[in-house]
Formats: structure tokens, C-alpha cells, sequence
């Protein structure tokens, strides 16, 4: 089964009061490159993401973006300074002391002076966050996937429609290039006698001139190397292994095989159906760019 380079796939996954999303977008590339983008708290998972995302994909340009949502109220905790309370204290005491107060200092009068607490930002829990991120992410490639088998079957109808058009016109072709050796033989007979004029003509010599013709024009081979190469190409399509990179090397040959029956052939009608021929290889090479 074919698969497109092209797709985009997103997950979500909450551990503990770590939740993460993760968001994959891949693009056609004659590798597979990735760009991971995480908070700076989770960079350390960078090699880690990039390997299991190049584990699933042959090819592509893929970027790859984790962001992280902490699951409190306002995403703040608070934290104690204990070194400043304890001077607040200590403080006080010596306050009470100078004016003779038995006052006892409450740890409320304490805890509501500057800085003893304060708000903020949670720290990251890297084991929760870790497990969060890998199930994001393979929720993100699971859906990456999908979208890439989808596009590479519509890409697979379009390549076997394409296909069915070259082994047609081959076909032709090849009906048609005995016609053109017997074409060029009148048409040489025709202008020996014209010019000489009531004169015999060798029919031995004709034949040898027509002989060396079709050896001239012969493009059996050819044909028989292009057919080669549609079926091998029709395998590569049926294949599960990504395929991209052998589709590309057959385009190659496909057209240099119809280029060379065009350039041997003589014949009106066989250089039109190599006209067509070489459009259809040609939009076959373009949508092969698009296949993993």
C-alpha cells in the first residue's frame, strides 16, 4: 500500500498534573528529517521523539511540537522562602523584646509578610510528563498515518490509471513499428524508380536498405524493457515497504526507454504516441515525489 509524504496527526495526554499535546506535520523530502519543538523543561526527550518518530516514517519532512499544560487552577503553586520566615520571626521576637511586649508572634503575622509566600510557575514532574508525551505522541502518528495511507490511495488510482495508458499506447506502438519498416520500403521504392527513370532496380539492394532500416528502427527492445518496468512498478504499489525511492529509479528508466523508441522511430504515429508517453512519465515522476 502506497502512502503520501504529506499529512498532519495531533494527540493529548494528561499524567498526574502533567498534560502535554503533541502535534506532527510531515512534508515531502528524499529523507526523513525531523524538527522536534519541546519546552525548554522536556528538551532532554529531544533524541528520544526524533528516533521514534524516524522508527515510523521512511521519508519525509517532519515537524514535531510538544506543549506542555500544567492541570492546576492557575497553573501556579505556592512556595514557602523558610529562611525569610524564620528571619521575620526572629525579628519580631527582638521587636517585642525592645518594647517589652509578651506578645506571642503568630506564624499568620509571619506568613503575611513580603516574600515568605510566594506564587510560582509548578515545576515540571519529568517522570509523568515523560509518559504523557510518548502517548501524545503516538496518538499524533497514529493519525499521521491514517491520513498518509488515505492520500497515498488516491495517489496508487491515479498512478494505475496512468499506467494503463502507457502499456496501451506500447502496445500500439509496437503493432505499428512493422508497418512503419513496410511504410519506409514503398515509400524508398517509390523514389528509387522515380529517379531511375525506367532504369531495373536491384530488388536485392532494396532489400538490404530496408533491412538495415529496421535494424535501424528496431524497438523491440525497448518495448519489452518498458513493459519490464510497468510490471515492476505495479509491484512496488502492491508492496507494504515504502517504495518511493524504487518508483523514482523505474520513472528514470521508463524514460529513457520511451525516449529512445521516440528517437529511433521515424513514424508519425509511433512519435505521437511517444509524445503522450513521455507527458504520462512525467506526471508520474511528479506524483512519486509524493510517496513515502
Amino acid at each position: 500500500m502506497l502512502k503520501s509524504m504529506t499529512g498532519f496527526g495531533a494527540g493529548r495526554a494528561r499524567v498526574g498534573d502533567e498534560e502535554v499535546s503533541v502535534e506532527v506535520r510531515s512534508l515531502n523530502h528524499k529523507f526523513c528529517e525531523v524538527k522536534a519543538r519541546l519546552p525548554r523543561e522536556l528538551s532532554a526527550l529531544d533524541p528520544s521523539l526524533v528516533k521514534q518518530v524516524k522508527d515510523r516514517l521512511a521519508r519525509g519532512s517532519v515537524e514535531l511540537l510538544v506543549k506542555r499544560q500544567v492541570v492546576t487552577a492557575s497553573g501556579t503553586v505556592p512556595v514557602v522562602d523558610v529562611a525569610l520566615a524564620q528571619e521575620y520571626a526572629r525579628a519580631f521576637r527582638e521587636l517585642a523584646s525592645a518594647l517589652g511586649s509578651t506578645t506571642e508572634v503568630s506564624w499568620a503575622q509571619v506568613a503575611n509578610q513580603p516574600g515568605v509566600i510566594r506564587l510560582e510557575e509548578k515545576g515540571v514532574d519529568v517522570e509523568s510528563a515523560t509518559k504523557a508525551v510518548l502517548t501524545a505522541l503516538e496518538q499524533a502518528l497514529a493519525a499521521l498515518e491514517q491520513m498518509r495511507q488515505v492520500e497515498g490511495e488516491s495517489i496508487r488510482a491515479d498512478l494505475d490509471a496512468r499506467l494503463k495508458l502507457i502499456e496501451g499506447w506500447s502496445r500500439e506502438v509496437a503493432a505499428l513499428a512493422p508497418r512503419a519498416v513496410e511504410d519506409y520500403r514503398q515509400r524508398l521504392a517509390e523514389r528509387v524508380a522515380e529517379l531511375a527513370r525506367g532504369v531495373a532496380v536491384d530488388p536485392q539492394r532494396l532489400a538490404q536498405e530496408v533491412a538495415m532500416f529496421a535494424e535501424r528502427t528496431d524497438i523491440a527492445e525497448e518495448v519489452t524493457r518498458l513493459a519490464s518496468h510497468l510490471e515492476q512498478f505495479r509491484a512496488l504499489m502492491a508492496s507494504s515497504e515504502p517504495a518511493g525511492r524504487r518508483m523514482d529509479f523505474l520513472v528514470q528508466e521508463m524514460h529513457r526507454e520511451v525516449n529512445t523508441t521516440g528517437s529511433k522511430s521515424q513514424h508519425a504515429d509511433i512519435s505521437a504516441r511517444v509524445v503522450s508517453m513521455k507527458a504520462e512519465v512525467e506526471r508520474i515522476r511528479e506524483q512519486v515525489q509524493n510517496v513515502e
